[in-house]
């Protein structure tokens, strides 16, 4: 509050804060050198911990030009009164979007529905604000002619493609793809992400980043009252936006000014390829592990699913031999695997009929099965072997 009074009234182009979500919690978090950050979301009640929103964001009102949007991060434990504040002191009319950040995490042992999205808030302070459209690549499922051909609302209401008088079809101007929703499927950082510093809470650039290029130009200032490690800064620094950044904590600054010294975004593939890029079974892989009931995994050369049920209270790894390996190859590859993973039994699936199956050392818990080809050709091989003799 004292540094915000400080900063000229409309004077700031975009607000984003991440503040404290009334966890109730010491958040706390290591870095690969041991060094511990934390901070303190304890309150002594909901109307201390919302008396202390609702003045902050009067003054961020304060400091933002009438052009200006302001971003407000929350989860599930005080969203909903938040957004009361956010309608009271910038106005209902003012609320332009509820952003969904969703992401996959790990299960945990709570009872019920895993936690998979955090919210933003979308407001601006009038109703002439910048924004600035992204757009995205149209869906596997999107017809041809929603793409090419114009639309329009017929008397009813509905949505139909426009023709001219001569009944021919109109061709819509040049799109470049669909506009961004509202649901945002960012990663969370990974443990070993290279921009990852170890500070509790911290957020992936990528979605600072969608943030400041949807509501700024270059060369805006960017404010963010609860800056942590300071990735709404670097983010800004990034595309050439002017940042500030305030926070109560000195780690969190100095951590905060060591990045911006070496600003660095890390790469997700997740993002730039798709999710079908980590998917490495083939149609007919993937049809064989469905049957075994195997929960898949992909990119590994030694297993290639797990039963999804245990035996001896521990789990059962499958691999399907590749066409570029050898019957001892794939064996071996499942045996280390299978140890490293600590299997009770492990199960390969024989796709090659070769002769080299005998002089192979089998593990006393790994069971080999051939797949329908290779029992064809053995079931064939011995009926037309068994009927030419009797012939003979």
């Amino acid at each position: 509050m004292d540094i915000l009074k400080q900063i000229d009234g409309n004077s700031v182009d975009m607000i984003y804060l991440d503040p404290p979500f009334f966890t109730q919690k010491m958040q706390s978090l290591k870095d690969t050198q041991g060094t511990e950050y934390f901070f303190g979301d304890v309150w002594n009640s909901r109307e201390e911990y919302l008396d202390y929103m609702k003045v902050r964001v009067y003054e961020l009102k304060r400091v933002l030009k009438d052009t200006g949007s302001i971003f407000l991060h929350c989860d599930e434990k005080a969203s909903h009164y938040l957004r009361i504040i956010l309608d009271d002191i910038f106005g209902e009319e003012n609320f332009r979007s509820e952003i969904i950040w969703t992401y996959k995490r790990w299960s945990n042992s709570k009872k019920g529905l895993l936690p998979g999205h955090q919210t933003i808030f979308f407001y601006t302070k009038t109703n002439n604000y910048k924004f600035n459209i992204i757009y995205t690549e149209y869906s596997p499922t999107t017809n041809i002619d929603q793409i090419l051909q114009e639309r329009v609302r017929d008397n009813r209401g509905k949505a139909i493609y426009k023709h001219d008088d001569n009944g021919e079809v109109i061709l819509s101007k040049e799109k470049k793809g669909v506009p961004m929703s509202d649901v945002w499927e960012i990663p969370f950082l990974n443990p070993k992400a290279k921009e990852r510093v170890g500070y509790p809470t911290q957020k992936p650039i990528e979605l600072l980043e969608r943030i400041v290029r949807i509501s700024t130009d270059v060369g805006d200032t960017v404010l963010d009252p609860f800056c942590g490690s300071g990735t709404t800064m670097v983010a800004a620094e990034l595309v050439n936006r002017k940042g500030i950044g305030i926070d109560i904590s000195r780690d969190a600054v100095e951590i905060s000014e060591n990045r911006l010294k070496n600003p660095y975004k890390t790469e997700s593939r997740l993002l730039k390829s798709g999710i079908e890029s980590y998917k490495t079974k083939s149609d007919v892989d993937s049809a064989i592990l469905n049957q075994l009931d195997c929960d898949v995994v992909q990119r590994n050369k030694g297993i290639d699913g797990f039963l999804k049920k245990y035996y001896k209270n521990a789990p059962v790894a499958v691999k399907i031999q590749k066409a570029t390996e050898s019957f001892s190859e794939a064996v071996e590859l499942l045996k280390n695997a299978g140890k490293r993973k600590k299997c009770s039994a492990t199960i390969l699936i024989r796709t090659q009929n070769d002769n080299l199956t005998r002089h192979v050392d089998i593990p006393s818990n790994m069971i080999i099965i051939d797949d329908y080809k290779i029992q064809l050709e053995h079931e064939l091989e011995e009926m037309f072997f068994s009927a030419g003799a009797s012939v003979m």
